[in-house]
């Protein structure tokens, strides 16, 4: 029963992220291998949003890693545990529950065993500066601890670039690019190697902007309409300037109009946003406010709109709602 909910959420919450987003493109999904222990290893920009868009757009039904501090909630603790999400612990959680870890990955080794997938963001923390961020080696003790327990086991890392046009907007593009799965074939010994290998398939994914005048090349990236989810355009761009397909510039209008028809929930997000200290969870913070009060906010307008005096406006109201959640579409950032 419990993997059958999963599932139902899962295409629930799949219909939800294309009505948030404009466009989601996946690249190289034939690279996904199949009856194979699989640890997938991303960037992390998006917050809760990254692992929400690898859930529903694979057919892998993965396991997370996900820093433990999340958990302290009881209810929380239950439903990310719904959700397939392991807590992972980190040194400034206390020395002591690093211990726990082991647990953690114990479980994660019967997971893969069962030609399972476990889903690991490998930079440690999330940013929504578009730059890979050096790996820790959690994915590398996963797989060769995978090996030792279990000889006969052939894991591999499934390298996954995740790539935005606008981090914190609703109505911007994303683009996941699966690369070429690596094999774990080497000792435990040269789990450096395994490291950089990794690392360099990751370069290949993600959407680099340099580090030095960083603000300075995105704005010009922006201006000249250039799609910040193609890496390839992206590279081409900085390198020499050009830029083949450029993005229209959109007005805006349709943005605002969608606030005015979804004012309840504008109203919502206005109010939480000041209490988000790290902005990088905007996304998720405006993702959840529409997945869980927009169906009761369309059913309140179906209902006004099939027995009230205000029918006809609520009819109204409703399409305009949807035509413009529909149509939504922003800039980058």
């Amino acid at each position: 029963m419990k993997d059958i909910i999963n599932y139902l959420l899962r295409l629930l919450v799949k219909a939800c992220l294309h009505l948030y987003f404009k466009k989601i493109n996946v690249q190289g999904k034939t690279n996904i291998p199949k009856n194979r222990p699989v640890i997938l290893v991303a960037n992390h920009q998006n917050a809760l949003i990254d692992p929400l868009l690898l859930a529903t757009h694979t057919k892998l039904n993965p396991y997370f890693l996900t820093r433990a501090s999340v958990f302290k909630n009881p209810i929380a603790a239950k439903l990310l545990d719904f959700i397939r999400m392991l807590p992972v612990y980190r040194v400034r959680d206390g020395f002591s529950t690093i211990q726990q870890n082991q647990l953690i990955f114990d479980k994660t080794y019967e997971i893969l065993k069962k030609n399972g997938t476990v889903i690991i963001f490998a930079e440690g923390s999330h940013s929504d500066i578009r730059n890979l961020r050096p790996l820790s080696k959690g994915f590398t003790r996963m797989a060769f601890g995978l090996k030792e327990k279990y000889p006969d086991a052939k894991p591999v890392i499934l390298p996954v670039g995740i790539n935005f046009s606008a981090h914190k907007r609703s109505g911007s593009r994303v683009s996941m690019v699966f690369g070429t799965p690596i094999e774990v074939n080497m000792p435990n010994s040269q789990s450096g190697k395994l490291t950089k290998s990794v690392e360099k398939a990751l370069h290949h994914l993600v959407v680099e902007i340099p580090e030095e005048n960083y603000e300075e090349n995105l704005k010009n990236l922006i201006d000249n309409g250039v799609d910040l989810t193609d890496k390839q355009a992206v590279d081409e761009f900085l390198d020499t300037g050009k830029v083949e397909n450029p993005i229209q510039p959109n007005s805006g209008l349709n943005n605002k109009l969608m606030k005015i028809f979804h004012f309840p929930l504008y109203w919502v997000w206005l109010w939480r946003s000041p209490k988000i200290k790290d902005k990088v969870f905007n996304s998720t913070i405006k993702f959840l406010i529409g997945f869980t009060m927009g169906p009761i906010y369309y059913l309140g307008l179906i209902l006004l709109a099939l027995g009230s005096s205000f029918g006809t406006w609520a009819l109204a109201f409703l399409i305009m709602a949807v035509i413009t959640l529909w149509g939504n579409k922003n800039p980058q950032e």
